[in-house]
């Protein structure tokens, strides 16, 4: 009888109630590295993470190509070589920039954490700023985007400046309550704040109190804490 491939093997068993089961305990941990390859490509709830980290960088770029766990866990795992080999890294090319892209359109708490633990993203992560579109409205944690800007102080030209202006929260709709609550917690944050997120803030509420009515007495008391943000 002839011997049936690792993927004729795991389509044989695509109808067994306990598929996922039975592939882990036949594959996951298999000597050849093909057949751990192939159990990656085709495990239906996606890589385990224990793929994400296999010995063999194949293995572990199909693992992470395949996975649904979240980027920094996803990076953190993925064979070392593959964050810093270019002919790896290229591999994870397309997965790597949708995770980009989710991160950059979130609070950026977990874009530090992956750019901290493998900077050879960092033009990529530029790239998703000043290109990914805005598909929610979850703005960029201040401290976070404050960590960002420290990281890319080299590269701000006109296009990430726009781009990082884009995913901080906007105010100019803002009433007067909001305005006030939003300004103080810029203030109770000032000193973890980089100088573009003060000075971009500082204008914003410079613009703001043009265009809306306010009470002398209010409109002073937001003045003085404007002034806090300038350096």
């Amino acid at each position: 009888m002839e011997e049936l491939s690792y993927k004729e093997e795991i389509e044989a068993l695509r109808d067994d109630p306990q598929f996922e089961a039975k592939g882990d305990e036949l594959y996951m941990s298999h000597k050849d590295d093909y057949a751990r390859l192939e159990w990656a490509f085709y495990r239906p709830s996606g890589s385990h993470p224990d793929q994400v980290s296999d010995i063999n960088p194949m293995v572990s770029i199909m693992a992470f190509n395949h996975s649904r766990l979240g980027a920094f866990e996803r990076f953190s795992r993925v064979h070392p070589d593959v964050i810093t080999k270019e002919h790896l890294r290229v591999k994870i090319r397309n997965r790597s920039r949708m995770l980009f892209r989710a991160m950059v359109d979130d609070d950026f708490k977990e874009l530090i954490s992956v750019l901290e633990f493998a900077p050879v993203f960092l033009d990529l992560a530029c790239d998703q700023v000043i290109n990914g579109r805005i598909w929610n409205e979850s703005y960029a944690d201040l401290e976070a985007a404050s960590a960002f800007l420290g990281l890319v102080e080299d590269k701000l030209d006109k296009n990430l400046t726009q781009g990082i202006k884009r995913r901080l929260q906007p105010i100019k709709k803002f009433n007067y309550d909001e305005a006030k609550a939003y300004l103080e917690t810029l203030v109770l944050l000032v000193q973890n704040l980089h100088s573009f997120i003060k000075s971009h803030y500082v204008e914003e509420y410079t613009k703001w109190l043009e265009t809306v009515s306010l009470h002398p007495l209010q409109r002073i008391a937001l003045e003085k804490k404007i002034e806090l943000l300038k350096e």
